[in-house]
This record gives C-alpha cells, structure tokens and sequence, in this order.
C-alpha cells in the first residue's frame, strides 16, 4: 500500500489519534496506529482497550491495504520536519514502512493489523445530537468533581442522564458536586449511563468547539462522532447514587457577591489554612463577608473582608477552600450566588448569569467546626 499526504496534515490527525495511545500498554500492538487505506481515505485507528479514537483524512492514492504502525517513531519523524508531501509505503507481506520526504528515507518495522484489536460497533443505539461548545462546557464545568476512588467506581466518571429533550452531565466525589444541564436537544427516550474520566479528557482535546457532535450510546459504549473523528468510550458498568437526595432543597439564605475578588481571597488566605482540612470560615452579614482561616500548629492566621450582598440570617460556616477555589474557576459570570441553609449543611453556588438552554448547579459540603 501506499500513499502521499502532506505531512502537517497527517500529524494534526496523528496527534489527534495519540490521545488514546497509553505509555505504558498491556500489549505491543496498542503501541500502534491502526492505519486502514480505502477510496483515496486513510482510517487512522488507536485504542487502549477503554477508550478508542478513529480518524480519517484524504490522500492520494489508488491503493487499499492495512498496518499497523509504531506512533512514536512515526510521530516524532513527522515533528521534525517542515510541511512538505510526504509519501508512505508499506509492504504488506513483511509489514516494513519507508516514508520519504525532500530531504531522504526512513524505514521502520510495522506489524500485522490482524493483531490490532477490534474497535466497538455503534450498533442498536440512541443518538442525540449536541452542539461542540455545550459538549465543551460539560466536561470543563463537571469533570474537575469526578472522584479518585476506585473503590467508588461508579463516580469515577461522569454520569450522562439524557430525558427526552434535556440532556444532564453529573460529577461527585461525596464531597463535592457539580450538575450542568442543557434543554435544547431531540430525543425519543429517556436513559442514563457512566462514561470515565479519560473517556471525557480525550474527547475535550481533540473537540473543536464549533463542531457539531453525535452522541450514540448503548449498554456497553458510548460513541462521539464529530467532523471526521469519532471517539469511542467503554461505559463503566455501574450504579451510579441518587444524586438528587443529597442537593439540599430549602435554601433561604443568599449571597451574592463578585467571583473573581471571592476566588483571589479565598487563594490568599488558603494558604494560612490547616493542610489537612484546607478549612476557611466564612463570617456572613448583611453586607459583609470576613473570610478567616487559622492553623493553630503554626500559629497563622489570616482574615480579610468582601462587599456583598446578603438576604438572611448572620450565619458562620466553614468550607475546604481548595473545593471552593476550583469551583469558582470553572463558572464564568462576573457574579456567583451562594444558597445557604445551616452551618452544617451543603451550599449551593450557582452563576449570576445562565446561558439560554444552560443550567448549573454546584453543591459542596460544608467542614464541620471545631470549636
């Protein structure tokens, strides 16, 4: 088989299909790309067995064949030279490569694609079709909660919850959560699965945010179709908790103050907080917000005061400033607003501003004071 192709082309979508190749893989072949030549396209395969990409990209040609090829030493060739066509041939009865450029040859030993493992079919699906930069928001807004936890595999990932014509993406780690929904798709049933961490990292990078991408799922994999990419991602088999119980209803109590003054306070005086705890105390009046932290081992301390606007009772609660920081840089309205209950229940941040269709919600649970 063979083939020619610019070489910039070629490393953009190599780049694109690296994504899902692991350092460290449990077989040899998973080192490799899978490359497919059909009809003037090069299918360029790579997987770890969990999480699979599939790209594609025209060359010329009037050839069709199939190899596997190492991605490494492909990739840094590609890198090291300036755009020019390149041409790639591969024999397919000793699977040995030669990719000539301007400047000369390079051989390297490829290996049978019959060893290359068998990507997921999209077959008895549902499909929804949602816009790139709500994909985008998504997972920016809700993977930062997902947990570490394998012993919590369930919340290791992002649970998805499509309802007919309302999509909603769920991420927690029990000690924080974060809920983003969007209102504005077509769906003829209502389902839900678990899709990991990994899955939603691979499919941030190699989204472009005006593309328009096909979401098609079924018991066992969910498959991302955008422009000539599709990303295939093995569902976590799992129960995922009732949510809903733990968001807190009844909020009387409002703050409502500017997001990025909060965050910039709350990073200096974390860094006088106990590190085990990371415990801020936030000392709410009617139009004032004193934000303290102490860690009596050391002896620091730290307080400073915000302008705000407050409808409630005067109210002291502690939180892990660490959830609260990462929590504010992932919003993007000018304001936040702060539902409170009591000292030891959950808060509620929400954005001032919502987008049409948008909604988000974040919950974080309080630390318990020590008096």
């Amino acid at each position: 088989m063979k083939f020619s192709v610019s070489s910039t082309d070629l490393l953009k979508k190599l780049q694109i299909a690296n994504g899902a190749i692991n350092p460290n893989p449990v077989l040899p072949i998973l080192e490799d790309f899978l490359f497919d030549l059909k009809d003037n396209t090069l299918k360029i395969v790579s997987t770890n067995l969990e999480t699979s990409i599939i790209t594609s990209i025209e060359v010329m040609t009037n050839e069709e064949g199939k190899i596997a090829v190492p991605a490494k030493i492909l990739l840094d060739t590609l890198k090291a030279l300036p755009e020019q066509p390149i041409t790639f041939s591969a024999d397919k009865e000793k699977n040995g490569i030669e990719v000539t450029s301007a400047y000369g040859k390079y051989k390297l030993a490829g290996d049978s694609p019959d060893d290359f493992p068998e990507i997921p079919a999209s077959e008895d699906t549902d499909t929804i079709v949602l816009p790139g930069s709500v994909v985008h928001n998504a997972i920016n807004r809700v993977l930062f909660a997902t947990s570490n936890d394998e012993l919590r595999l369930a919340m290791t990932g992002v649970y998805v919850q499509v309802d007919f014509n309302k999509v909603i993406f769920v991420a927690t780690d029990a000690h924080k959560l974060v809920k983003y929904s969007f209102g504005n798709v077509k769906s003829d049933s209502t389902s839900s699965f678990i899709v990991p961490k990994k899955g939603f990292n691979l499919l941030k990078s190699a989204l472009s945010s005006d593309a328009e991408v096909s979401m098609a799922y079924n018991k066992t994999n969910a498959f991302f179709s955008f422009e000539e990419t599709q990303v295939v991602c093995r569902l976590i088999d799992a129960k995922y908790p009732d949510y809903n119980a733990v968001i807190p209803v009844d909020n009387p109590h409002l703050l409502t103050l500017g997001r990025t003054d909060f965050q910039n306070s709350l990073k200096r005086i974390a860094i006088y907080a106990n590190k085990t705890t990371n415990q801020v105390v936030l000392n709410i009046n009617d139009g004032s917000l004193t934000i303290s932290a102490q860690d009596l081992d050391f002896s620091n301390e730290a307080t400073e005061q915000l302008s705000c606007t407050y409808d409630g009772e005067p109210m002291t609660i502690g939180f892990n400033a660490k959830f609260l920081i990462e929590m504010l840089g992932v919003l993007s309205s000018d304001e936040v607003q702060f539902e409170l209950s009591t000292p030891n229940r959950a808060g509620i941040l929400l954005p001032s501003d919502k987008e049409e269709f948008e909604d988000l919600l974040m919950l974080v649970m309080p630390v318990m004071m020590s008096n």
